[in-house]
């Protein structure tokens, strides 16, 4: 089983790379975010390899970490996604994002994966949501507060700077990290207003 390979980027596909180890070209499958970072023909590159074996073929896929592997063989464990969508998952949103809109319950970012609907991007959330911490450094108070919303529990003004962040055009992970950050110093019992601007000054950082 194939792990990792170094060796000198000879060609580029759609969704592949070739990589030239010792005179032998291996197709190694890529998202598009990590083709992007791959340096150009002829330069030197390290891929940590996932390999699926099947009866008719062997593939390889590759990563620039093993943090990010993972995250590939973690998302292959929800019904309905293969390798293809994980991967398509992962053109789009990088492994610390990935760990947040999971973790904080963000169906939307999980959604913006092609071939990922609304129901799929649920279905992930909810499976993964408790084997993201793990995976990522994820604001343990960050967790929490999305629980609380998820409850409908949250305090009135948090919800409600919440709220304000979303329709001022912010994603859901992101405006619920801002207030979460908020929160730490705006006092006991801030009012909506306080957190929102407390939250603002958090994204402009």
């Amino acid at each position: 089983m194939i792990g990792k390979l170094k060796g000198i980027i000879d060609a580029y596909g759609d969704d592949f790379v070739i990589l030239d180890v010792q005179g032998v070209g291996y197709v190694v499958h890529c998202s598009s975010r990590t083709l992007q970072n791959l340096p150009p023909v002829g330069e030197a590159a390290s891929l940590s390899i996932e390999t699926h074996v099947r009866e008719d073929m062997i593939r390889l896929f590759g990563f620039r970490s093993d943090a990010e592997r993972e995250w590939f063989k973690l998302l292959q464990s929800v019904q309905g996604v293969g390798a293809k969508v994980a991967l398509g998952i992962l053109s789009v949103l990088d492994i610390g994002t990935l760990g947040t809109a999971i973790a904080t319950g963000d169906k939307a970012s999980v959604a913006r994966g092609p071939g990922v609907g609304p129901k799929l991007a649920q279905r992930i959330v909810l499976e993964l949501k408790d084997k993201a911490p793990a995976f990522s450094s994820v604001d343990p108070a960050l967790i929490r507060l999305s629980g609380s919303l998820d409850d409908k529990t949250a305090p009135l003004p948090v919800a409600d700077a919440i709220s304000a962040l979303v329709n001022l055009g912010y994603p859901q992970a992101q405006a619920s990290a801002a207030i979460a950050a908020a929160l730490k110093t705006a006092g006991d019992e801030p009012e909506a207003k306080t957190l929102i601007r407390l939250g603002l000054r958090e994204l402009a950082r």
